[in-house]
């Protein structure tokens, strides 16, 4: 066991983050509920100490929650990655009102990731951002977009690119019915996956076309350890 904040505090400090206001359905933006966030980071580092002094990445960040309850626990560094400038524009502001001063965030599109994994090439296509960051990172957490039938297989996707920032571990939640395609993924990437618990995550409607308040999904918590 790791020294670690105890879970009532680092729930009480993800559900005062400010969330979207305006979510964009094509990039899938449903807020990582404080309740599932906080246990996601708490296992990381009370189980495998995998967050405290470590530089730690944040895919997909969004409005900041799990980039900021890395730094809560004590993170060397943090640095978030996000397509979205509105969701950015919200995290910087969650970073300034929670105190932290160890994360930052990079605007960047993971589909610009190329496929081949050398960073030679990730150098000569111009995509400065990922050759930069190749291989920097102890950790990466992220809730990936599940993947819609506009958007099918955007998870395993963000999966790729967590295993190219990250050098020893990745964090991830995915459908519990993708269980065997996202393990088998993984073993194609050079990872191992295992299932740290499976999840009920609470989908609020936040759509127009969302006809009930709410939807249970149940999702896997992954930690993949890059071989």
């Amino acid at each position: 066991m790791w020294p670690c904040l105890k879970l009532r505090r680092l729930e009480e400090r993800l559900q005062s983050i400010s969330t979207f206001e305006r979510p964009k359905v094509a990039l899938e933006q449903y807020v990582t509920p404080p309740h599932l966030g906080c246990h996601v980071l708490h296992t990381m580092q009370s189980q495998y100490g995998d967050v405290a002094g470590k530089a730690v990445a944040d895919l997909g960040c969004g409005c900041g929650a799990l980039s900021i309850g890395a730094a809560v626990l004590d993170a060397a560094v943090v640095v978030g990655f996000e397509v979205d400038a509105d969701a950015l524009d919200v995290f910087r502001e969650n970073v300034e009102d929670q105190g932290v001063s160890n994360v930052d965030a990079v605007q960047c599109d993971v589909n610009r990731m190329p496929d081949r994994s050398s960073a030679v090439a990730l150098f000569y296509v111009g995509c400065t951002v990922w050759f930069r960051f190749h291989k920097q990172f102890d950790t990466v957490v992220m809730n990936p977009p599940f993947g819609t039938k506009h958007n099918e297989g955007i998870d395993m996707k963000f999966l790729q690119v967590a295993l190219r920032l990250s050098n020893n571990v990745v964090y991830s939640l995915h459908k519990t019915s993708t269980r065997s395609h996202v393990l088998k993924v993984a073993e194609s990437l050079c990872a191992k996956g295992e299932v740290l618990a499976e999840l009920r995550y609470d989908l609020p409607s936040t759509f127009k076309f969302h006809k009930k308040k709410s939807v249970d999904i149940q999702v896997d918590f992954f930690r993949f350890q890059i071989l």
